[in-house]
């Protein structure tokens, strides 16, 4: 028989703030490929003479921290103490992206500084509030022997400091089969959580961690299982997805997943329960870029700050519809999400 139907779960604005407030008493640590997002803003008034590209008037240049850098400043800006740990190269690009991070007093002593490494860049050009280019710059990251047990050192001495511990895979080179083995070997002989943010091209045993994040186009190549579109408008009576789910379940064994399905909210699964739907609550989408590093550092903060999994979906929703309602890689408050919770006026 299969197990009955979960209802809907709940969090009030109330418990909400208990379980922020308690985010400043909390560590995590992120082990992640560390990117920086440079965004150019202008307007278009014409195009060119030379090609049938529009000109974009230069207004102003921005720097964020992207990547697994934007799952640590998720982290800060909810208020939780976040310990970062990866690679930058011996540039302007890493040195900007190691500045950010200790603006945002983040501490930066382990992060690795390669040479030989250009750190991973992504130039978007906006105008209007429409992106309308992104260039990258990176190259792969291959660890050497004592640069990789540099990091495994870094990792053993923050961890008994961590509570919840995050991997943000973006396929750049940091995290290796045998480097994420480490890393849950450690966790669970610690009995510390552990979410990872899969890159469905980058094939890994995902076995063993605690919550994996991907959205719906990664949950469907990590099942390798082709997607054909929502074949329901409830996430719920989606034949295919819950195919997805269960062979997921199988594959990730025993984590939970939570799914995230843009404008259809998030799909959480758990071992032998009914799939939990959680309708999305964002009322404008300006940019959805970093929502998805949002999503795993809100849902594990809330977890470690003693939230209940089902609870800290809920949160979770909350934070990245705040953040989807920004333009270019952005973060959610404690304030902003506390203020979607509260009681919408009736008209």
């Amino acid at each position: 028989m299969s197990p009955s139907p979960q209802p809907a779960p709940a969090l009030d604005q109330a418990r909400a703030e208990e379980i922020l407030n308690t985010l400043p008493r909390t560590r995590i640590l992120v082990l992640g490929d560390l990117i920086l997002d440079r965004y150019i803003w202008g307007d278009v008034k014409r195009i060119s003479p030379e090609a049938p590209v529009p000109i974009v008037h230069f207004a102003r240049e921005t720097t964020v921290p992207g990547g697994a850098a934007n799952v640590a400043r998720n982290l800060a800006q909810l208020g939780a103490r976040v310990l970062p740990a990866g690679a930058v190269g011996c540039d302007d690009s890493g040195a900007a992206l190691k500045h950010l991070l200790e603006r945002d007093q983040i501490p930066v002593d382990a992060i690795l500084e390669l040479l030989d490494y250009p750190t991973p860049t992504k130039t978007r050009i906006l105008a209007s509030g429409q992106q309308l280019l992104r260039l990258d710059r990176e190259e792969r990251l291959r660890l050497s022997p004592s640069a990789e047990i540099k990091l495994r050192n870094d990792i053993l001495r923050l961890l008994p400091e961590a509570k919840a511990f995050i991997i943000a895979d973006y396929n750049k080179g940091i995290l290796t089969q045998e480097l994420l083995d480490f890393v849950k070997q450690e966790c669970q002989a610690r009995g510390v959580w552990l979410s990872l943010d899969p890159k469905p091209s980058h094939r890994l045993d995902l076995s063993g961690a605690s919550l994996i994040t991907p959205n719906r186009k990664e949950a469907f190549e990590l099942a390798a299982l082709a997607d054909e579109g929502p074949s329901n408008d409830s996430p719920l009576e989606d034949t295919e997805l819950r195919q997805v789910v269960e062979k997921l379940l199988q594959i990730c064994a025993p984590a939970h997943i939570l799914i995230t399905l843009g404008e259809h909210g998030m799909l959480l699964c758990q071992p032998a329960k009914e799939p939990i739907h959680i309708p999305t609550v964002a009322r404008e989408v300006f940019d959805v870029s970093g929502a998805g590093d949002t999503v795993i550092a809100s849902i594990t903060a809330a977890v470690a700050a003693g939230a209940t999994l089902e609870e800290a979906a809920i949160l979770a929703n909350h934070a990245a519809g705040v953040v989807v309602a920004k333009v270019g890689t952005a973060t959610a408050t404690p304030a902003e999400i506390l203020q979607t919770l509260s009681p919408q006026p009736t008209i």
